[in-house]
């Protein structure tokens, strides 16, 4: 699930799912890097223009939503998400930002790799720091959901159940910064 609804606030209100990165839209960049680490299929929650991001983004590999309470920060996104994605089959989720163009397929599949089943709890670390991406195992979706509030995402139940998540080394194949001020744009190609 790639997590692109934000409208862009720091960066003076231009939604980063728009962010020109190697000539397309950003929001296609991390979508494809879900794809090409193993991701299937790849759910994207849009929200901040969220017609004009499907007006010239090619997603038509991709399945949407759209977040109508996008303002309310990243947490109501993870909601949305989680909600489409229930009754799908789906044993477990892949959850990115579409502001980390650092992060390739590489890491996303160590990710996936870590998968062990439907209460699964796996993420992406970087000198022994949770990042992203994050792995949630299905049984931990109603209660992740449930905690998610303003832009803490999912957080605040990683702290809670930090004795349960699997740590899977990704600075050796990822850089996870975001692009969240004008001054790092610099880093979008």
């Amino acid at each position: 699930m790639l997590l692109a609804a934000g409208g862009g606030r720091r960066l003076g209100g231009h939604p980063k799912a728009l962010l020109d990165h190697r000539g397309r839209p950003l929001v296609e960049h991390a979508a494809r890097v879900l794809k090409d680490g193993g991701c299937s299929p790849v759910h994207i929650v849009l929200g901040a223009v969220a017609d004009s991001v499907r007006e010239r983004a090619d997603l038509a590999a991709y399945t949407t939503s759209e977040n109508p309470n996008w303002a309310q920060g990243m947490g109501s996104s993870l909601r949305v998400g989680l909600a489409a994605l229930a009754g799908s089959g789906a044993d477990a989720v892949v959850v990115a930002l579409v502001d980390q163009p650092g992060i390739g397929a590489a890491a996303v599949a160590r990710v996936v790799a870590a998968y062990e089943g439907r209460a699964s709890l796996a993420s992406a670390a970087y000198e022994g720091r949770r990042g992203h991406p994050v792995l949630l195992g299905a049984d931990r979706w109603t209660d992740v959901a449930a905690s998610a509030e303003g832009d803490r995402g999912a957080r605040a139940y990683l702290q809670q159940h930090a004795d349960a998540i699997t740590l899977v080394e990704c600075g050796d194949v990822a850089e996870a910064y975001d692009i969240d001020r004008p001054e790092d744009l610099h880093r979008l190609e």
